[in-house]
């Protein structure tokens, strides 16, 4: 007995299902890719914007700070108008026993000059530090963009004569105020400002002792009468006075800023004095460690 079978062939329906299958898989795909790069092109589109308006918000921010920062000269200028009061004077001179906080004054004697006023000024402004600068009138006559600097940067400009020269400045009270006065219109000259006053003077050698300790007790009571004040020291680096290595000018300050609650320091930018600026960052870096907070005179008045 003889059987036929009928052969029946499933390929091409297995290719038509293939083909299908593919089709779905490439219409997926394409439908992916299209939503993704949808999605992706509305998230680059919001970024975009976002960016846009960070740069918006911080040109922003930044001219809101150019204003203030406007004020605050303003300000300033109008604080350095007028003689300080009584109270003010007050102020400074009992700068040692202020009551709140531990306080840090950074001051600069015989500037400015060429060689180390900048370098100062470019840490304090990267350390976001202000200081009081007590500059001679003859180096404010020859440098006054820096006076100008020191003024738009914040820190205090205070008087220190016009020669440093003890045989010229203390020859009577007269001779204290001459110079005084002719260094307050080089300051003035520099910041094209006639009506800045300094209102703060610092004796060459300090106000105290010495041989011309009467003609200063003089001056000072006398510069009172005027508004003025006067400010000394009570730490120093001591980098006018033969300290030769950084490391012996940082154990200056530290040892004789001791435990004080009120530090006014002292030191130099005048020419020479290139070890005082390559000193000061552990100075401010210790000043910090210790809790000590920067002020100018500014911040007390």
């Amino acid at each position: 007995m003889l059987y036929s079978y009928e052969t029946i062939d499933i390929k091409p329906k297995l290719n038509k299902k293939k083909v299908i299958l593919l089709i779905l898989i490439v219409l997926t795909i394409i439908a992916v890719s299209v939503y993704a790069g949808i999605y992706f092109s509305k998230k680059n589109k919001e970024n975009q914007i976002a960016k846009e308006q960070e740069e918006i918000t911080r040109i922003k921010i930044e001219e809101e700070n150019k204003i203030k920062e406007e004020q605050r000269k303003e300000q300033e200028r109008l604080k350095n108008s007028v003689p300080f009061t009584e109270e003010q004077i007050e102020k400074i001179e009992n700068i040692y026993h202020l009551p709140e906080g531990k306080n840090a004054f950074l001051t600069f004697d015989d500037g400015p000059t060429q060689s180390v006023t900048p370098l100062i000024l470019d840490l304090l402004k990267q350390e976001n530090i202000k200081a009081t600068f007590f500059v001679l009138g003859n180096r404010a006559k020859a440098n006054p963009e820096l006076i100008k600097r020191e003024f738009d940067e914040g820190h205090y400009i205070a008087n220190h004569g016009y020669s440093h020269k003890y045989s010229a400045i203390y020859q009577n009270t007269q001779t204290v105020l001459d110079e005084y006065n002719y260094t307050e219109s080089c300051i003035q000259e520099a910041l094209e400002n006639p009506d800045y006053h300094s209102r703060l003077f610092r004796f060459p050698g300090g106000s105290v002792g010495g041989y011309y300790h009467s003609i200063k007790k003089e001056a000072i009571e006398t510069l009172k009468e005027q508004g003025i004040a006067y400010l000394d020291w009570n730490s120093l680096s001591k980098d006018a006075e033969g300290a030769k290595t950084k490391e012996d000018l940082f154990q200056n300050v530290v040892d004789t800023v001791g435990e004080k609650q009120n530090v006014v320091i002292l030191m130099h930018d005048a020419a020479d004095k290139i070890l005082t600026y390559e000193t000061l960052p552990d100075v401010i870096q210790y000043l910090r460690d210790n809790g000590y907070q920067f002020k100018t005179i500014y911040d007390i008045l």
